[in-house]
């Protein structure tokens, strides 16, 4: 049985991780952190040193990673995967980052002999523990092909985006509507299709994340909204969501797509982190509005 190399235990990560292990995978496993990799290693996985080392003992690695710094540093700084790959290595990145970035370390990976997909999620209703996971794995057809049962064991559905880049561009078109239902519907079509997503591709799946997303603030509106109960600290919070964002915003500028939603959006976001709502979640946003228009929104 071939071992699979994972890199990045985080809130998702970590999840993603341990079904891969469930789905019969041997697994191979590495954290800045050494008490992220514990609950895995106690039920089977193997520890490694660096991602290099991940590399050097797995032919195939997934990461999921905060964001392109980290991606960057981990798939090409002094100890990165790109020191332990070779001819028929396998590279999956699951991260929200930027697919100019994914290209860039294809290209080096290249070089060694090694493949580069970038695999991004989109979380379903029924949550990550589930496997109620949409994966939006883009790159070779050859490589999708080959990496798809191990997709299989912790996702649902998997779908092939096409070239390399495109699963990230439809992720970061649905995390800016995420962020900005309604009008910004618009902004994020134009923006992945620019990006090279096929319209009604992008549509599909971003139409299968925004149902859960409607079916969470079904529930957040009436806890949360309604009774004006914004102070809780959240899991994913308004200082990620800001991340997600600007990612967003920074590929429509370097693609000429106009987005003045977006722009819109981010704001808020950066005047809600000045307020101190960093670790809040996004609903905290509607407290902005609500207090521009003199008006608090409650349940009677």
């Amino acid at each position: 049985m071939e071992t699979i190399g994972f890199i990045g235990l985080g809130t998702v990560g970590g999840v993603v991780a341990a079904n891969i292990l469930k789905a019969g995978c041997a697994l191979t496993v590495h954290d800045v952190r050494t008490e992220a990799m514990k609950p895995l290693i106690d039920v089977g996985a193997e520890s490694a040193a660096s991602p290099a080392d991940v590399a050097r003992r797995c032919r195939i690695v997934f990461t999921s990673l905060p964001g392109p710094v980290e991606v960057a540093q981990v798939a090409l700084g002094s100890s990165g995967i790109v020191h332990g790959v070779r001819d028929g290595s396998l590279y999956v990145d699951l991260s929200s980052t930027d697919p100019d970035l994914i290209r860039q370390i294809a290209g080096e990976f290249h070089r060694h002999g090694a493949r580069v997909m970038d695999a991004p999620l989109i979380i379903g209703k029924r949550g990550l523990a589930a496997k109620s996971v949409q994966i939006l794995a883009s790159g070779g057809e050859e490589d999708f092909r080959e990496i798809k049962p191990v997709l299989d064991g912790f996702s649902e559905p998997v779908i092939y985006a096409g070239a390399l880049g495109n699963g990230t561009a439809i992720k970061l078109a649905h995390n800016l509507v995420r962020r900005g239902i309604g009008l910004a519907i618009g902004e994020g079509m134009v923006l992945g299709a620019k990006a090279g997503a096929d319209p009604e591709l992008l549509w599909n799946c971003m139409h299968w994340g925004l149902d859960a997303q409607l079916h969470q603030l079904r529930k957040n509106f009436s806890e949360i909204v309604f009774q004006g109960r914004y102070e809780a600290p959240a899991g994913f919070g308004i200082g990620l969501a800001r991340k997600d964002v600007g990612l967003a915003t920074e590929l429509g500028r370097r693609l000429s797509v106009p987005m003045p939603i977006a722009a819109l959006v981010e704001q808020a976001m950066i005047q809600a982190i000045n307020r101190g709502w960093s670790a809040q979640g996004t609903l905290s946003l509607f407290r902005l509005q609500e207090e521009a228009a003199g008006i608090a929104v409650r349940k009677p």
